[in-house]
């Protein structure tokens, strides 16, 4: 009940300011959406089912643009991952000039990769009654943050 009742005053907020919002991109009452790759439900975020089919179903990749193509599928979901970069780093070594040559161990690495999106783990939404932790970090050009719990 209490979330028809932010729903409705939201709505009033945008009429009272002239705003409107896409009536396809509004769902109302669902158990489960799909949003930037993932699924949200009331069990936390995981990923979309649709996306890990793509990255199990990936050919071997025969040259750079498909090796990047596949880094970039699989590089979404990265911080979902325990280990990403040390399993990841024999094909990401062959993105430098003149390094691509599939050798066993990239063949171990992208089969590696693969079986590791499909045991994502599912990400749980917060618990308001205990403590955050945000953890920063920062470069010249870029500042991330992680909230955690």
């Amino acid at each position: 009940m209490e979330h028809v009742v932010h729903l409705k005053l939201t709505l009033e907020m945008l009429r009272q300011h002239s705003l409107f919002a896409k009536q396809f991109k509004c769902h109302f009452g669902c158990k489960e959406i799909a949003y930037l790759g993932h699924l949200i439900s009331t069990k936390g975020v995981k990923a979309d089912p649709e996306k890990l089919k793509a990255m199990m179903e990936w050919p071997l990749p025969k040259s750079l643009k498909g090796l990047r193509g596949f880094l970039g599928l699989m590089g979404y979901y990265w911080r979902f991952i325990g280990g990403y970069g040390a399993i990841a780093a024999p094909l990401t070594k062959m993105l430098k000039k003149d390094g691509f040559y599939w050798s066993e161990e990239a063949n171990v690495a992208f089969d590696k990769l693969k079986e590791a999106m499909t045991q994502p783990p599912v990400l749980a939404l917060p618990d308001f009654t205990m403590p955050f932790m945000v953890e920063c970090d920062a470069s010249g050009t870029a500042v991330g943050a992680i909230l955690m719990q």
